[in-house]
């Protein structure tokens, strides 16, 4: 986890990534996975993202290096706005992404060497087959994968091993901003461990910037340094990732704190776990007012009419409830 630098690398403002769904022959509807979120990540820090599934983590993550074209909002990359088709190609030598399922995101018809140097082919990173094939090597090492494993498919490795091929992969264009898309959730607990290491080593070693999304709260309070939590497309509360633990302002981010595993059997007996009546509901069909509302025991009347503004509290704490200060009173 590296120390915090005060410059933002990434500005997000206002970002909205709505897909049409056809409800019949001649009618659509929005999805609104991402529903105006803001938020920076400063140089050299990780951005921890968490929520529970289908909340619009990795649409946040994909819209970010324009995987997906955002319906609306701004994205500034050191201070320039992501504008032209010109701007997200330079963008793209410098962002990248390390997908979640190590198994599926990798061609089975391609060898290790090749796809390690597939950003570097596309991007014209190497004048010559020896520069490529030194790169490729120099980046197993890295990533501490042997190079007699270079000619072989990804089919004959381990997830773990898998995993690290992606990083390399991701590594090829010596990014400064990555998005870790649930890196290790597909992976072992002790290989785990090994992969999350490994990031915070690169990040000391390279001075890499992440946006780390990840179920695991353990994980995520391991390498971040601020924690943003998110519900039905909208971010409910952004802070420092020790204070979201031993403060959390917003009720839903209560709830999923309280959630978190204690190793201690006797502290794991005090803690009292917040249950959330209901399921999530669906981003089509997304309640009034506060997203949260349907779930949340504090909910009135103003909740289902007005929209949360998502503002400071204290310094660098950021929660959208109406009620805020009432709850934690």
């Amino acid at each position: 986890m590296s120390d915090k630098n005060n410059s933002p690398l990434i500005e997000v403002k206002n970002l909205k990534m709505y897909f049409d769904i056809s409800t019949g022959v001649f009618s659509s509807k929005p999805l609104k996975a991402v529903d105006d979120v803001s938020f920076s990540i400063n140089k050299g820090e990780t951005l921890g993202l968490v929520g529970e599934s289908g909340c619009g983590k990795t649409t946040v993550g994909r819209t970010l290096l324009h995987l997906y074209k955002p319906t609306s909002g701004e994205i500034i990359y050191d201070g320039k706005p992501l504008k032209t088709k010109a701007d997200i190609t330079e963008y793209r030598k410098k962002s990248t992404m390390v997908f979640q399922d190590p198994y599926s995101s990798l061609n089975p018809r391609m060898t290790v060497s090749d796809i390690i140097a597939e950003p570097l082919d596309i991007h014209k990173l190497y004048k010559t087959e020896e520069e490529r094939r030194e790169r490729v090597l120099q980046l197993m090492s890295r990533v501490g994968l042997n190079s007699e494993h270079a000619s072989r498919y990804a089919h004959e490795f381990s997830g773990g091993q898998r995993q690290r091929i992606g990083i390399a992969r991701a590594l090829a264009v010596n990014p400064e901003f990555i998005v870790c898309d649930e890196p290790v959730s597909a992976l072992d607990v002790s290989i785990q461990a090994q992969v999350v290491n490994m990031f915070g080593e690169l990040q000391e070693e390279l001075g890499l910037t992440y946006l780390f999304i990840a179920h695991d709260l353990l994980v995520v309070r391991h390498i971040s340094n601020r924690i943003a939590v998110m519900y039905l497309g909208k971010m409910v509360e952004l802070t420092d990732a020790n204070e979201i633990y031993e403060r959390p302002l917003h009720p839903y981010s209560k709830a999923l704190m309280s959630a978190v595993p204690m190793p201690d059997p006797k502290i794991a007996r005090l803690n009292n776990r917040i249950p959330l009546s209901g399921d999530i509901p669906s981003p089509l069909n997304a309640p009034s007012g506060c997203p949260f509302r349907t779930r949340c025991e504090y909910a009135c009347e103003r909740c289902a009419e007005e929209v949360p503004e998502f503002r400071e509290i204290s310094k660098g704490h950021f929660v959208a409830c109406h009620r805020v200060e009432e709850i934690n009173g």
